[in-house]
Parts: C-alpha cells; structure tokens; sequence
C-alpha cells in the first residue's frame, strides 16, 4: 500500500490546501494529513481545532482515503511510523520551489523520503492561510478561499483575537 504524507501548518486550510490533498489522493491509497504543531509558531487554531476543519472539509467533498492527524516532531518520523515513502507539497509559485527543496533534500537525506511538488490550481495559486486571515481580519469576503465550514470558525477566532489584545 503507497502512504503519502501532506504535512503542513494548515492555520486555516485553504481552498488551495484542500485541491492540493484531494488531488493527491487519486494518486495514492492514503493520504495522511498531517497538521505540523510548531512550538515557535502561536497559531490561531489548535492542532486539534485545525485537523477537525480540515476532516469536515473533507468529508463534504467525499475524500475516503484521506487520515488527518497531527505530530510534534519531525514529518520523517511520522512517515517512518505509518510507512509512507512519499511526501506530497503544494507549490504555490517560484518562492515556494526554493523554500521547499532544502527541506526535501534534508527528508531524503535522514529517512529516504521522496518529495512530490505538485504545482497548485492557477485559480488558487495566490491564496495562503496568512493572506486569508489578513483579509478576514480587515472585513474583506473570504468566501472561495477556504472552505465554507472553515470561514465561521475563522472570522470568530479573529474576533476572540481582537478583543483579548484590547
């Protein structure tokens, strides 16, 4: 069975995260998605709260193969305990190709880990969860951007955000 791994901070999943995974998934028996915890990071959403709205996403759109977990440590050690060989990566545009090539070459290198780039939907390429979360932050319409179940979460928890900086 070919297990791939579809690591990322995914605070909030976007649109474009959500084509990049389910694309993924015609291609392997199962994908993981893995909610990446960075302790240096103070994200918006839990690890929990964020691996949930990925899952109800995905359950909308019909996504069977798909498992989403979360890990603290290192995405090679995850691949290495569920016995994926692949690690899939949405690219965005050029700055991405560079920002993700070290870390593919660093997966190889400690558990001979392959990275797939799979280039992201043109109609979605410039939607990034910080670009989202700035736009829902400043009133702007988010719809399309991130999935339905995803923009009343994110328009409360900004809102939480604001009043606890007051």
């Amino acid at each position: 069975m070919t297990i791939a791994v579809c690591p990322g901070s995914f605070d909030p999943v976007t649109s474009g995260h959500i084509d990049v995974i389910e694309r993924s998934a015609r291609f392997f028996e199962s994908i993981h998605v893995v909610v990446a915890v960075n302790s240096a990071k103070r994200p918006l959403f839990s690890a929990e709260e964020r691996a949930n709205l990925i899952t109800q996403a995905l359950k909308a759109d019909g996504c069977t193969n798909v498992v989403v977990t979360s890990t603290e440590g290192l995405i090679t050690e995850y691949c290495t305990q569920v016995g994926a060989t692949v690690i899939v990566k949405g690219l965005r545009q050029n700055g991405d190709y560079e920002a993700e090539l070290g870390m593919a070459l660093v997966n190889r290198r400690l558990a001979g880990i392959e990275t797939l780039f799979l280039p992201a939907d043109p109609i979605k390429e410039h939607i990034s969860s910080s670009i989202v979360k700035d736009v829902a932050r400043h009133g702007g319409d988010i719809t399309g951007m991130v999935p339905d179940n995803v923009i009343k979460p994110l328009l409360e928890a900004l809102e939480y955000q604001a009043k606890a900086l007051l």
